[in-house]
């Protein structure tokens, strides 16, 4: 993570009464164990019978410290939390469901954190394997002999260790081969048969240290030479940024080799912040999808250097359409190491001329030392387009990012999320930590609880967390502010709220135009309105302070204030903000229209 990013803090766990016993004498202390000495600091969950055993030990053996339950209310929520955590940290917390029923629940959050490539240690748990251990009905309901086969094809690694002693070396592992890259979740299923059994024989505790990830590896060297051979001779150099760690001195890096190549630089807002989006070398603001400044200098590029950019065919494919890339590529990602097929997140198959199989930040900074000498000018770049003008006065993100600029004034704010209505050219992504990037499944429902988890990791840092999120993703994961509320995690939640699923309204218009028919009953089976759900009253169901629905400007100025006044003192806080979802429509129909 940044380094002047999150940690653990002023936290203080939730209290247990009572002595506890030390003893490691029970199947399920052992996994307890093993999660305190990897050194993880919370573990978040949603009960269940299938690990009574092992939230026992939790309690009762660790006294709920090192690590620390985090209560949630879905188990969704609980895997977008450590989500959320692992995106500024880097590193894994651990995450713990409830059986098959539990697995299921929280498979679409899995999802979006493997296509993340986010790492985390998730502990499911079944019923008794030994069949003469179940219950009547429940445990043969809840038990799978196989449970890891309904998310195997979105974990990096799972396992159903049969007795402590294997668990011992499944979570060293697990350990290691999600911290490493790629990362991506691992999963390890605790029987709940050996978790309440007493612990027989002797136990051998690993060393962390013999089990920590490795360094990442090492571009070729040879290949190095022929790059920066390629990238000092080019007049037109661009260079996209993609996956890459969250660092400050990472950062700087990828700066200096486009300031050294004279290169333009384009970022992906699926992977965050990379590079300062306001840089004079920035090609227009951070696309999602192609943007006329980006198509412009990649058609005039002569070498195009790919670090971490997470679909290089496809930016490639709407610069050049289907003829010929005429720029030499090259690219840098150890992302195929977890295309298996089942999924389609490989992408397009890109054409490429020096392909680095490894992380992208050692071939920038190996870059970057074999190109010695002066940074090279700026390139002449095209114009951003100008903003389009606000039509009436219907809110827009636009008001609501100066509103909030103008609380926040010059305090660091992290973005966990951030509505595709952005105004990128008010408030440039500029450090490390201030925009998280995508959820990574392009689902919906995962913000809240990324919100939350971001807000975990940045606890007592002195950085507002803020989250402006879709109307239908807050309602989908609404309960996840709960936990937010609980535990006391300062994070603002703005809602964008324009009462419709309207990116299918587009979608929807695009089909009718299309086919001849007509346009206007888009909104038909689309709408949240008649009646508008109350988003306001369910945020302080929940235990959060909220405001809403904001329709004026005047409003919105108030209920920032409020905002950030909570946020100051340590308490989530969410606004609701009804917007037009027709400011902006005609730029959003064409998107729709070619497939976005």
């Amino acid at each position: 993570m940044a380094e002047d990013g999150g940690a653990r803090g002023n936290w203080k766990a939730e209290p247990v009464e009572g002595p506890l016993d030390g003893t490691v004498g029970w199947g399920s202390d052992v996994p307890a164990q093993m999660l305190r000495r990897l050194g993880i600091d919370y573990i978040a969950l949603t009960p269940g019978a299938s690990y009574r055993g092992f939230h026992d030990s939790l309690v009762n053996h660790l006294g709920n410290d090192r690590p620390e339950m985090l209560l949630c209310l879905h188990e969704e929520h609980a895997v977008a939390i450590a989500h959320g955590y692992a995106k500024v940290t880097g590193t894994a917390m651990a995450v713990a469901l409830h059986s098959n029923v539990g697995l299921l629940h929280a498979s679409m959050a899995m999802f979006n954190a493997w296509g993340d490539r986010a790492p985390m240690l998730i502990l499911g748990a079944t019923g008794p394997v030994d069949a003469a251990q179940r219950r009547p009905w429940i445990d043969w309901l809840h038990t799978t002999l196989d449970q890891g086969a309904l998310t195997r094809h979105f974990t990096k690694w799972d396992d159903q260790p049969g007795s402590p002693q294997a668990c011992i070396e499944a979570m060293a592992r697990g350990w290691k081969l999600t911290n490493s890259g790629p990362s991506a979740p691992v999963y390890i299923n605790l029987d709940a048969g050996w978790q309440e059994a007493p612990v027989e024989g002797d136990l051998v505790w690993p060393a962390p240290d013999r089990h920590a990830p490795p360094a990442p590896p090492q571009p070729d060297a040879g290949l190095i030479e022929a790059a920066a051979r390629l990238l000092d001779g080019a007049k037109a150099p661009v260079i996209l940024f993609g996956r890459g760690a969250r660092t400050d001195t990472e950062m700087a890096a990828r700066v200096a080799l486009a300031e050294r190549t004279g290169a333009a630089m384009l970022s992906d807002l699926k992977a965050g912040t990379m590079v300062p989006g306001d840089h004079p070398n920035h090609a227009g603001p951070p696309i999602n999808k192609l943007s006329a400044p980006a198509r412009e200098v990649l058609a005039r590029a002569d070498v195009i250097l790919s670090l971490g950019w997470i679909d290089p065919g496809g930016i490639l494919k709407q610069a050049f359409g289907d003829g010929p890339v005429t720029a030499q590529v090259i690219h840098a990602s150890d992302d195929a190491h977890l295309h298996r097929g089942w999924g389609q997140e490989h992408f397009g198959l890109p054409p490429v001329d020096i392909e680095f199989l490894c992380p992208a930040d050692p071939v920038a900074k190996a870059l970057l030392a074999a190109l010695p000498g002066p940074a090279k000018p700026a390139p002449a770049l095209p114009p951003a387009p100008a903003p389009a003008p606000a039509a009436g006065d219907a809110l827009t993100m636009r008001d609501v990012a100066a509103a909030l600029k103008a609380e926040t004034g010059e305090s660091p704010v992290t973005f966990p999320a951030l509505s595709r209505s952005w105004p990128h050219d008010l408030w440039p992504q500029q450090t490390p930590l201030d925009f998280l990037g995508k959820d990574g499944g392009g689902g919906i429902g995962s913000g809240p609880g990324l919100a939350v988890g971001a807000a975990l990791a940045l606890k007592d840092t002195g950085r507002f967390v803020v989250a402006t999120l879709g109307d239908g993703d807050t309602l989908m994961g609404i309960t996840a502010l709960w936990t937010a509320a609980k535990y006391r995690l300062p994070v603002l939640i703005i809602v964008g709220n324009n009462r419709s699923y309207f990116n299918d309204e587009l979608h929807q218009e695009a089909v009718a135009r299309r086919r001849g028919r007509n346009e206007a009953n888009a909104w038909v089976g689309q709408r949240l309105d008649d009646p508008a759900p109350d988003i306001a009253t369910l945020a302080r169901g929940q235990g959060v302070d909220a405001t809403g629905p904001v329709r004026t400007r005047e409003e919105l100025t108030a209920a920032m204030a409020d905002a950030l006044a909570a946020l100051r003192e340590g308490r989530p806080y969410l606004v609701d903000v009804w917007i037009d979802p027709r400011q902006g429509r005609e730029q959003a129909v064409r998107r729709a229209t070619k497939g976005g």
